[in-house]
């Protein structure tokens, strides 16, 4: 493990075998980036995260917390400088980044990196877009651009962090969001390295994200990833008002890495292939509208399901076992992963999601509403699920989202399946089909009569967003009112 000690940490501005704190040399890399210096398949990356993204929030209008956040930053009014996704509210740019930031996380189908275990697009795109508008437009390739600044910086400190969200107490998509946020904001407003540099020093006083939410069963947990593209645009504002932020933000005495991430963080990850190297095209995109960790076991107990002689009216004990992260994250307490009382509660909950795969098939948005969580059939079959920490699984895969093992005793017999990469994950990628039936799912589940032809016109914007002459466009096709 590369990291240094707490020793003489007044003396240490930095990590010694570099010679500049990585928020300059990230924000160097920003002000000089380019859609002619993004590879082609990173650009195509930033394109899915983006309509992945856009489809998530038009999902996430109806969602508990959303209307509240919204009622709020209405009844503070203020410039109408950026649009609210699905509405047609224009707000000042921080509290619209804010509500399409929790829009879009809310029904918690938005993408995953299941190596940095984190979310990216959530923080990212409603900060670039919040940008854009606040710049009073730009170019499709500025956009796509500011995009893939702020993901693959988002996506960069998660694959350098080597301590878990369990141990840390900290939900990286929130807390590195603030971050990649803030250099996507950065980047569409055409910041200078040194601004850039100040906005990641000004975000970096705001930081926050803690895995609490996730316990608690909190709504702030679908809040979190919005607070951060909210900080991005007060912090980008402000360094263009040359405010002067924090300067040795990551690797400094009182930096990131030490305070939140107790020094366990490895330096080299963090800059090897800068530029050339983009892990923002290694994240996945769900199939489940619920918790990363949930995914293996409902690939697993749909395998199961598949298999010659089960009947799901027959099982009478369900053993899954996963790695500890994800078994403190979505199996404890027992009493609430087998009974959910909230649609959070529901979304972390391996033995829900079981139940609805065994009994259903697949795991729907439908799945996760107030009547849904009173289905007796599936609390019954919940209530037959128990979970422990796999030492096989917990040994080779504690760091990163876990496989599940999953055996289901029958009054015929034995069944077993174990799921290693999640459905989604580059290695096994949803077809372009399944993305599309996603979309459709997501604009129909929002709660908006969008005008036929919707999810052709966006999947079609998106894909040439590299020519597209004004951003705005594309968000009115989310506008009621202005997409047909």
């Amino acid at each position: 493990m590369h990291g240094t000690s707490a020793a003489s940490l007044t003396d240490r501005t930095l990590h010694p075998a570099f010679a500049r704190d990585f928020a300059a040399e990230y924000a160097a890399f920003v002000a000089e980036l380019s859609l002619e210096t993004l590879p082609i398949a990173a650009r195509e990356a930033a394109r899915v995260n983006l309509l992945d993204t856009l489809a998530c929030a038009t999902a996430g209008l109806s969602a508990s917390g959303v209307c509240e956040v919204l009622d709020l930053v209405r009844s503070w009014g203020g410039a109408p400088q950026s649009a609210v996704l699905c509405t047609n509210d224009r707000l000042p740019a921080p509290s619209a980044a804010w509500v399409n930031g929790v829009m879009a996380h809310a029904r918690d189908y938005d993408d995953t990196h299941d190596a940095a275990i984190l979310h990216a697009g959530v923080s990212v795109v409603p900060a670039a877009l919040a940008a854009a508008d606040l710049r009073g437009g730009c170019t499709g390739a500025e956009l796509i651009t500011g995009i893939a600044a702020g993901l693959e910086l988002v996506c960069r400190l998660g694959m350098a962090t080597r301590i878990g969200i369990i141990e840390a107490g900290f939900i990286y998509s929130s807390l590195f969001g603030y971050f990649g946020a803030t250099a996507a904001a950065a980047k569409v407003l055409g910041l200078s390295a040194e601004q850039t540099h100040n906005a990641i020093g000004i975000v970096f006083s705001q930081a926050a994200g803690t895995h609490q939410v996730t316990r608690d069963a909190a709504l702030t947990k679908r809040m979190q990833p919005g607070f951060a593209a909210r900080a991005a645009l007060v912090s980008v504002e402000l360094a263009q008002r040359n405010v002067r932020g924090a300067q040795a933000v990551f690797e400094g005495a009182d930096g990131l890495f030490r305070i939140y991430l107790r020094d366990q963080f490895d330096p080299v990850a963090l800059r090897e292939g800068l530029g050339t190297r983009f892990h923002f095209a290694d994240l996945s995109y769900k199939p489940f509208p619920c918790c990363r960790f949930n995914h293996t076991a409902i690939d697993a107990a749909l395998a199961v399901r598949k298999q010659p002689g089960f009947r799901v009216d027959r099982i009478r004990r369900i053993r899954v076992g996963v790695a500890n992260q994800a078994f403190e994250a979505v199996c404890t307490p027992r009493e609430i992963r087998i009974a959910p009382k909230t649609i959070v509660q529901a979304q972390f909950s391996i033995p829900y999601n079981v139940a609805c795969a065994l009994l259903r098939g697949t795991v729907l948005l439908g799945d996760f509403t107030d009547a849904a969580l009173h289905d007796p059939d599936v609390l019954a079959l919940a209530s037959r699920v128990e979970c422990h920490v796999d030492a096989e699984i917990e040994r080779e895969f504690g760091r990163t989202i876990s496989p599940t093992h999953i055996l289901v005793e029958t009054e015929e017999g034995m069944f077993e399946a174990r799921a290693d990469v999640p459905r989604g994950h580059p290695d096994a990628p949803m077809s372009l089909a399944d993305l599309d039936a996603k979309l459709r799912d997501c604009l129909a589940f929002g709660g908006v009569d969008w005008p036929e032809g919707t999810a052709e016109r966006l999947t079609e914007a998106v894909g040439d967003i590299e020519h597209l002459a004004d951003s705005r466009s594309l968000m009115a096709l989310l506008t009621p009112g202005t997409s047909s």
